[in-house]
């Protein structure tokens, strides 16, 4: 009478272990989609302000299409708080990206940005009671100094308030995770939708301050900026961030900057140093062995 049961819950908790690697593999998906960003804003010549909104209102339309193709709705059971505040980061986080590239260098951006693994462990331990496991926190650790040696040749001392802006984009990133992993029964891909609409909202006006030309690069790449890159990624990361933590889902993120500097070797020919490249291994090296060591641990745990 007792077997049953057991190869029951054996089947669920193995489910569940496939559920979450689903969602890993997703949030994978999106840092590559994340790092395709600098060579596509490279080639365009408008204000990053003017391409920030109108990356974003091509992500909303791209969004909304794809909830009409799916026949997806609001969803009604939203929690407030976590929704608004969850767009309201989302959003905070895009515009804080562009304004800290104008006032201080870009290594010194994504080097600050990327403390969002901290911010994403303290909140969600905080706010959803995801209390990080050891390889989580040996991964922050590895992320922190992979990311040091990545982008040491490249840094500067860089304008205070542009590092500021930085640091402050990291943390409504992490936030913005564990906002989205409040959604227990909502629906996160609608607080991106809101998020790209107030981005859209705000930054477009500059339109007006910096108008833009158009040629066939600058249609291409901001197509491509917010279709894909901010569009289906807005898609990919709602699906992961419903099955795996904030903290893991940021780690996995984490690999978009290693990825940035292979797509300007392959189209523009730069090539990192060699304590760039220890550090990208170092990075690629904590942010697999972690979601590895989480899939087997809940594989064990399914079959126990």
């Amino acid at each position: 009478m007792s077997v049953a049961p057991s190869v029951e819950q054996n089947k669920d908790e193995h489910s569940k272990s496939e559920h979450k690697f689903s969602g890993q593999l997703a949030v994978l998906v999106t840092a590559v989609l994340w790092s395709t960003s600098g060579i596509a804003i490279k080639v365009n010549i408008w204000h990053p302000m003017v391409i920030a909104g109108f990356r974003s209102l091509l992500a909303a339309v791209f969004l909304i299409i794809v909830r009409l193709i799916t026949r997806t709705r609001v969803n009604k059971q939203n929690d407030r708080f976590p929704f608004w505040a969850g767009s309201l980061a989302f959003a905070s986080c895009m515009i804080c990206f562009v304004v800290a590239n104008k006032l201080t260098t870009s290594a010194n951006v994504i080097m600050l940005q990327y403390s969002a693994p901290v911010w994403a462990a303290l909140l969600g331990w905080a706010l959803v009671h995801e209390k990080p496991r050891w390889e989580h926190w040996g991964a922050l650790v590895l992320v922190s100094s992979g990311l040091f040696l990545f982008l040491k040749d490249d840094l500067s001392a860089g304008s205070l308030a542009g590092d500021a802006i930085s640091l402050l984009s990291g943390v409504f990133l992490g936030s913005f995770s564990v906002f989205l992993r409040m959604l227990k029964k909502g629906n996160p891909q609608d607080a991106m939708l809101m998020g790209h609409s107030i981005v859209a909202l705000i930054c477009t006006s500059f339109f007006f301050l910096f108008p833009p030309s158009f040629d066939a690069t600058v249609v291409l790449s901001i197509s491509f900026l917010g279709v894909f890159q901010a569009g289906l990624a807005s898609v990919t990361f709602s699906y992961g961030i419903k099955r795996i933590s904030a903290i893991q889902a940021m780690l996995i993120a984490a690999a978009e900057p290693i990825l940035n500097p292979i797509w300007v070797l392959l189209f523009i020919g730069e090539k990192p140093s060699l304590t760039a490249l220890a550090g990208g291994i170092i990075i690629i090296v904590a942010v697999v062995s972690s979601s590895l060591i989480s899939k087997y641990r809940e594989d064990r745990e399914a079959l126990q």
